[in-house]
Parts: C-alpha cells; sequence; structure tokens
C-alpha cells in the first residue's frame, strides 16, 4: 500500500513510530502497536503504529512519521512511500524467556541489546525486559554477555594501559570527588579518561559541575586528544554514544526507581570497558538516606562488582562509604565547582570532607596501579599545587578558563539563609531533603541554584550559627523553596 507522509513535528524520544488513519489501519488489519515495514526508494525501516481517529491529525491516504522515522529514512513532508507488515522483533521472545526464568545466551542476549540501541522495543517491551531483570536476577554470565553486548553498541575507546577509572553508585548530595580525583590521578602520570554523567534525580551530575568551568561535550577523537595531552579529563559521556542503551533503559527504570542488579552492574561496568579502563575504582555509600541503603545490600553488589570485573578483565576495588549526608558544602553546579576548586587551590575556605574522601579514594587508585604510599603520595599532589596545575590544564584542554576565580563564579541572587535558633550539636543533615529542596530552588537547570551547607552531623553550633542557605535565580523558586522546607527539613538540631 502506498501512501503519503505527514511530517508530525514531533519526537519520542526513542523509540520509532507512525501513525496512520484508523480507516487505513483497519484496511490492512492493523492495530496500535503493530508493526510496520516503511518503504523509500533507499531505505526500509520497521516501526511501531499508532492509530489517528480523526482526519485532522492523519488523513486517510496519509501516514503520520515522528521525527525519529523522518530522520532514519530521510523522508520529506509529502513523500509516497510503501508500507507492509513486519513481524515483531524476535527480541521479544528471549525476553519472555528471561520473564519465565529462562537463562539467555550471548545471541539472545545480544540481539535484545541491538533492539534496544535501535529503537526496535516499545516503551512496554523494555519495561517487560527490565521487570524480567529485576524478578530473575541474571547469573554472573548473563551479566558479562549483558556489559560485553551493551559495550559493543557504542563507541569504544582505547588508550595504552594501565588505564584506571572510578564510579559511584550515588544517592549523595555534593559528593564531587570525581573533579579532584582526576587532576590528582592524571599528575601522578597516569591515564584517567573520566566520561561523567549529567544529575538525573539529583541536584547536579558531575557533567554538570565540570560545565561550570569548561565544555564537556567531545567528538571521541577530540577526548582522545584531550587524554593524550593532559593524561586525563573530565566529559559528559552521552555526547560520545558510550553503551548507548544503557540510557534507554535508565528512562524506563526512573518512573519506578528499579534498579535491576544486573542492569545495574552490567550498566557501570559497559562503560568502563568503553573507555577500556583496565583499573577501576567503586565507591558504594550506604545508609538510609543514600541509594543503597543497607551494608547487606552494599557487601553483596561488592562482590558481584568484583567478580564480574575479574570476568571481563578489569582489576576492580569496591569501598563502601558513609553516605548518610551530603559529602563538600555546595550542593548545585556553581556551588559545587567552587567547593572543586577551593580545594584544589588550597583555600581555608574548602571543604575538608571532600577533601579527605577525594585524597582516600585517589590513594587507593595510585596503588592499584602499583604506586605505593598512595594516599600520602595523593596528598602530597594536592598540597603542592600540582593537582591545581593539572585541572588548568584540563580545563584549558577543554575549552575552559585555566584561571577562572571561583568567587567569581556566578550564584542564584536570591538568597534564603537558616540560622540556629538554639545552641546544640547537628543530629542529622537529611541527604534526600537536601536533594529535592536544591533541585525545588532550580539546580541543575539553573547552575547557580542550589543549596550552601555551613554544618554537617555531630557539628556543635551557637543560637545565631547560620545553617545554610539556599539560592535560586528567581523569587517564586526560593519561595517555594522556603516552603517546601517545611516538609522537608534539612537538618536536625538537638541540645
Amino acid at each position: 500500500m502506498k501512501l503519503k507522509v505527514k511530517d508530525m513535528d514531533i519526537a519520542t524520544g526513542g523509540i520509532l513510530v507512525a501513525i496512520l488513519n484508523e480507516k487505513d489501519a483497519e484496511k490492512l488489519d492493523l492495530h496500535h502497536g503493530s508493526r510496520v515495514k516503511i518503504i523509500t526508494k533507499n531505505k526500509t525501516e520497521t516501526v511501531v503504529i499508532n492509530i489517528a481517529e480523526s482526519r485532522k491529525a492523519v488523513p486517510k491516504g496519509s501516514i503520520g512519521l515522528y521525527e525519529e522515522v523522518i530522520d532514519s529514512l530521510d523522508a520529506k513532508n509529502g513523500q509516497i512511500v510503501k508500507i507492509a507488515p513486519a513481524r515483531r522483533p524476535v527480541s521479544i521472545q528471549y525476553i519472555k524467556k528471561k520473564l519465565d526464568g529462562g537463562t539467555l545466551t550471548k545471541e539472545e542476549i545480544e540481539q535484545i541489546v541491538w533492539d534496544i540501541v535501535h529503537n526496535k522495543l516499545d516503551a512496554t517491551e523494555l519495561a517487560f525486559f527490565i521487570a524480567a531483570g529485576y524478578i530473575n536476577i541474571m547469573s554472573d554470565e548473563e551479566t558479562v554477555l549483558l556489559t560485553k553486548a551493551m559495550a559493543k553498541e557504542g563507541q569504544t575507546l582505547k588508550f595504552k594501559k594501565p588505564v584506571l577509572d572510578k564510579h559511584c553508585v550515588g544517592g549523595v548530595a555534593g559528593n564531587r570527588t570525581t573533579m579532584i580525583v582526576v587532576p590528582i590521578i592524571a599528575a601522578a602520570g597516569l591515564t584517567i579518561p573520566k566520561t561523567s554523567s549529567r544529575s538525573i534525580t539529583s541536584p547536579a551530575g558531575t557533567a554538570d559541575t565540570m560545565e561550570i568551568l569548561a565544555k564537556v561535550d567531545f567528538s571521541a577523537k577530540k577526548l582522545i586528544n584531550i587524554v593524550k595531552k593532559c593524561k586525563g579529563c573530565i566529559v559528559w559521556g552521552g555526547a560520545i554514544n558510550l553503551a548507548p542503551a544503557d540510557d534507554k533503559i535508565i528512562k524506563v527504570e526512573r518512573p519506578l526507581s528499579i534498579d535491576a542488579e544486573s542492569q545495574l552492574l552490567a550498566s557501570i561496568l559497559a562503560k568502563k570497558a568503553s573507555v577500556g579502563a583496565s583499573h577501576v575504582l567503586i565507591d558504594i555509600p550506604t545508609s538510609k538516606e543514600a541509594k543503597v541503603t543497607s551494608r547487606q545490600r552494599a557487601l553483596h553488589l561488592k562482590k558481584d562488582f568484583e567478580s564480574i570485573g575479574k570476568k571481563l578483565g578489569m582489576k576492580i576495588k569496591v569501598i563502601i562509604t558513609d553516605g548518610k549526608q551530603p559529602i563538600g558544602n555546595g550542593i548545585g553546579p556553581a556551588l559545587e565547582a567552587r567547593d572543586v576548586l577551593w580545594v584544589l587551590q588550597r583555600d581555608e575556605r574548602r571543604p575538608k570532607d571532600l577533601e579527605k574522601k577525594s585524597v582516600m579514594m585517589a590513594g587507593i587508585m595510585l596503588e592499584m596501579a602499583g604506586i605505593k604510599k598512595g594516599r600520602k603520595k595523593a596528598k602530597e599532589i594536592l598540597d603542592k599545587g600540582i593537582a591545581y596545575k593539572k585541572m588548568q590544564q584540563i580545563i584549558d584542554a577543554q575549552g575552559g578558563d585555566p584561571c577562572i576565580d571561583p568567587d567569581k563564579i556566578k550564584i542564584g541572587r536570591f538568597t534564603f539563609t537558616k540560622k540556629a535558633g538554639k545552641t546544640g550539636i547537628i543530629r542529622d543533615v537529611y541527604n534526600r531533603n537536601v536533594s529535592k529542596i536544591a533541585r525545588i530552588a532550580g539546580a541543575p537547570a539553573d547552575k547557580g541554584s542550589g543549596i550552601y551547607l555551613n554544618v554537617h552531623e555531630g557539628q556543635r553550633v551557637k543560637r545565631g550559627d547560620t545553617l545554610f542557605t539556599i539560592y535560586a535565580h528567581t523569587q517564586q523558586e526560593l519561595d517555594y523553596a522556603v516552603e517546601m522546607m517545611k516538609k522537608f527539613p534539612l537538618v536536625r538540631l538537638f541540645l
């Protein structure tokens, strides 16, 4: 059947979708979710069908194409195309097999990942794959195969070994250790091509914070050149198409906050494999306020990371850290970038907890690569200003100002400061509430918005001492954040 293309000027964000008028769909015995092949002179693409119930949306004799299909086919509005029935992706059978508790083969896992990357599965089908891994946890062998398949379907980078990398499982506000660890490791002469994420549910991701200081969007070729020059980089992984199946899986997992264990392991390690990492440090912050809520769960993940990493040929070290409260003082891209520079510049205002954790992590990584007394070496590199000079080199290579003044970083001009109403000791700083209020204030979309914490757990304060300040770019956002604090308090004080 021949139909005229109607460009819908709408994107799905992934899945390939076309719309048929209900009369044409009835004639072809097609239903919502049916697959058809769209055939042009030069290209063929398989899409999922939606059905329009009005002529206004898609007239009879036309086919509405979403932007992903338009781009894939190089189609034009008004162009005549052919359509023909198509079968559902074969990977759906494999997903059902896993739902039934079966074990997937290498070929089956590779087909599922290929279909995910090439938008062949709709959101429901992808959700069933995630659910299958959540209900029936994959074996180590399946997880290794999934990791390799995810890495294979994206960009891969090669550097001379050893190649160091790190990852934090997440759930702790601030915690911007990467931006201190990378220049320490690179200054020691080791290679660390750090690809980081943007925020998903937090007030800032490492890429959001680094973007205050320099560009983070680079091609693979440019990234390689930066690393060759500086021994390290801090860039956004999404621009390089590393393990792209991971981003599509995360979008579906997010609404239900599902972390299927095998997919979590594969997600993290696939991106490490993509940059050729040989030595990887995994940080698992643990507490009721963190993403991993129990030590038992953390120990289980530790064992799995080390087991899977060994089978992938990676040397993996896992540390379980305290995730009860934020790390650092600034929460939000600009405020976190200021903290990082203060640490690197050895400014007296630097957050000591962020410095301590960063030095500890860098020391472990140096020892993993064969350098003795790693923590002492890391501290020396930091204290002598060598790490700061390396960070300046990285910032310059990534198109930023290497002499940026942390005091001139723009932060939100509307502020609310909370002071202690009595003398006492800080009992709790609520991680999740800090993240929530920082986001309500505008972070990370407004990079200068967020929270500056003046206190941490166990600290003694006097009546009238500043506890924290909220920053926002509009009075409306600030007022809303202050109002929501009544429901989500940031700190708890006791006598």
